[in-house]
């Protein structure tokens, strides 16, 4: 009697030990998945206000490139539709490039991850 309750008391804090080990691993996965989320709000920041000035800069640069065509002897029109065709095919080239790389696995919390993979072969190959 003596082993059946020891063998059931091991067998009870092996449960409490994975079931803590667990919850240990998901607090790692949320305290890395809360710094890569400030890492990623720090990064749009600094973004957006490079955008911002961007956009000026590109303004006044397709703005040249139409007063150029047009001192070349394109019509101030057709000057205008050549630089906005290009722009354009230009920036749906740059977005969908940009939605290709943005994906979910570059989010993913890899070490946290890997980490509760190996708590589960660990735990499994202690049950057995």
């Amino acid at each position: 009697m003596a082993e059946d309750t020891s063998v059931s008391t091991l067998f009870s804090n092996l449960i409490g030990q994975v079931t803590s080990l667990f919850r240990t691993e998901v607090r790692l996965a949320k305290a890395e998945l809360s710094e890569k989320l400030n890492q990623s709000l720090g990064a749009v920041g600094l973004v957006m206000a490079g955008v911002v000035l961007l956009i000026g800069a590109l303004y006044l640069f397709l703005l040249w490139v139409v007063r150029l065509l047009v001192a070349l002897g394109v019509p101030d029109q057709w000057a205008t539709l050549i630089v906005a065709v290009v722009t354009a095919a230009v920036g749906y080239i740059v977005v969908r490039k940009g939605l290709a790389d943005l994906t979910a696995a570059n989010l993913m919390p890899t070490r946290s991850v890997n980490s509760l993979e190996k708590d589960v072969d660990v735990a499994k190959e202690t049950v057995r």
